[in-house]
């Protein structure tokens, strides 16, 4: 597959011939749904909880006699069904994390790549860097490539000056190779990748 690279400012810089293996699959919506599925589970805190009948300050002391008050028959007052009693079946605090092999997880992202690839959703740029961190110079380069919504995949390290001018615009993301995954990609209307993203995506799954 071969795309276009381009400037910050619109410029023709190139092209570059991208891998049929990490760009040309045919992408499969049930292994996308796995491994966003898992992303989010494995992002939930877990810290929910409530008071069950043993955590209630309450007297244990029988409520009234066994017999001959024609009542049911009740023992403490901490019962889940008293008002101010503990709660049954209430949560607890765990992990909400769920398996998915590394294998199935590579290739979720591949598949995800490839769906962005497929749709026309991807733009190559030679590398993302703005002088002094001034938002307005990086809107105007947006809006000469046309982002309006876009995830801004950089090399191991973001440019300094893209991350301040970045973090004050409105459905725009930027993150550093490592931080690349199928949650994030769709969410985005435009994939941007700097040459230094690419090559660490084809020398990862090489």
């Amino acid at each position: 597959m071969e795309l276009k690279i381009t400037t910050l400012d619109g410029k023709d810089a190139g092209s570059v011939s991208l891998s049929d293996a990490i760009f040309g699959l045919e992408p499969r919506k049930d292994i996308l749904q796995r491994c966003v599925k898992w992303q989010l589970a494995k992002r939930r805190a877990g810290t929910h909880a409530v008071k069950n009948r043993a955590d209630i300050h309450r007297t244990g002391k029988k409520a009234y006699a066994q017999k001959g008050t024609g009542g049911a028959r009740h023992g403490s007052m901490r019962a889940n069904l008293f008002r101010g009693g503990g709660r049954s079946f209430g949560p607890v605090v765990r992990s909400h994390e769920i398996g998915l092999p590394k294998k199935v997880r590579a290739l979720a992202l591949r598949h995800a790549l490839s769906a962005k690839a497929k749709d026309g959703g991807i733009v190559l740029i030679d590398k993302a860097t703005v002088d002094g961190g001034k938002t307005k110079a990086l809107k105007a380069s947006f809006a000469k490539l046309g982002l309006l919504n876009a995830l801004i995949i950089d090399g191991a390290e973001v440019d300094a000056g893209l991350r301040l001018a970045a973090r004050n615009l409105p459905n725009i993301d930027v993150l550093p190779i490592q931080g690349i995954n199928v949650y994030d990609i769709p969410r985005r209307t435009k994939l941007v990748l700097t040459k230094a993203a690419v090559d660490a995506l084809e020398a990862r799954f090489k």
